[in-house]
């Protein structure tokens, strides 16, 4: 029970890194970006590539793998997504599930379709014991690294000038514009480092989920259902949507398999955990577990 709770959290960690981009761009920015799982993907392959054929250290990679995807996103915000913020949401979408799309054809053309995964140093390999509980040493090193991640962004956004003019340029362009704020900075900022902890997420999960060309779409409902449930007003919500996820998912996948009823196997329903957890919080919830009601 202990290491499933551990492999949960762990699990539910990384979920909070790669939808956490998600939550503030949906969230901060009032816009919805189904093209996340694309700038995740973008960092995992960073790093597949550079381990696997460079000979480039793992620990390395993890920098960079959150360059390039905040590189490329701060590109395509100012040339495609800024013109889409007063636009409503079904052309966000579309549009946003396109661009996705075409991340995974862009995939499938130059890595093909094949699952890969990242070459970890032998000291991230293995487990530990803690009293008397074995722990993997590489999910011990994702709890520490996402939880590093979450204090800094939550002091970001709560704690520093950037987070309140971010919030002021969200609640009135025009008014912050006025008060000398630079929006567009402000903008392109966010969805740059939204989009680099995406890819950093995608980097680090490659190696506990495999990386392949259908990432973006495979993980898309993942990250709904942690912003969804977990809400986008706070960090702190879908922080613990990514855990109760996570420990959800891991624990449903281990003790659904196998069950007899009345003498009848039924089929694993491990898959389905997180959905029915979903659905009785938005039934409780419907605006999220941290959001305020109207």
């Amino acid at each position: 029970m202990v290491t499933v709770l551990f492999d949960g959290i762990a699990y539910g960690m990384l979920l909070f890194v790669l939808a956490c981009g998600l939550s503030v761009t949906l969230g901060l920015m009032n816009f919805v970006n189904l093209a996340h799982g694309a700038f995740a993907m973008a960092g995992g392959y960073a790093t597949v590539v550079l381990t696997t054929r460079a000979g480039v250290p793992f620990l390395l990679t993890l920098p960079l793998a959150f360059i390039v995807p905040a590189l490329i996103g701060a590109v395509l915000e100012r040339t495609l997504y800024s013109q889409l913020y007063n636009r409503t949401h079904l052309d966000q979408v579309l549009f946003s599930i396109g661009l996705a799309f075409m991340a995974v054809a862009t995939a499938e053309y130059f890595m093909h379709s094949s699952r890969l995964f990242p070459i970890l140093p032998d000291y991230l390999k293995g487990r530990i014991e803690v009293f008397g509980v074995g722990m993997g040493v590489y999910r011990l090193f994702i709890i520490a690294v996402c939880g590093l991640i979450t204090i800094v962004l939550q002091w970001i956004l709560v704690g520093t000038r950037f987070g309140s003019r971010l919030r002021a340029a969200v609640d009135d362009q025009r008014v912050a514009s006025g008060l000398g704020i630079n929006v567009g900075v402000i903008f392109v900022s966010t969805f740059a480092v939204g989009s680099g902890l995406a890819g950093l997420g995608g980097a680090l999960g490659a190696e506990v989920t495999g990386l392949d060309p259908t990432f973006p779409l495979r993980f898309m409902i993942y990250f709904l259902i942690v912003v969804t449930v977990g809400g986008t007003t706070s960090i702190t919500g879908p922080l613990v949507a990514s855990l109760l996820l996570g420990i959800a998912d891991v624990a449903g996948k281990y003790y659904g398999t196998n069950l007899v009823l009345f003498g009848i196997a039924l089929p694993p329903v491990g898959s389905f955990v997180i959905y029915i957890f979903m659905i009785v919080v938005l039934l409780v919830r419907p605006q999220g577990l941290f959001t305020r009601g109207r």
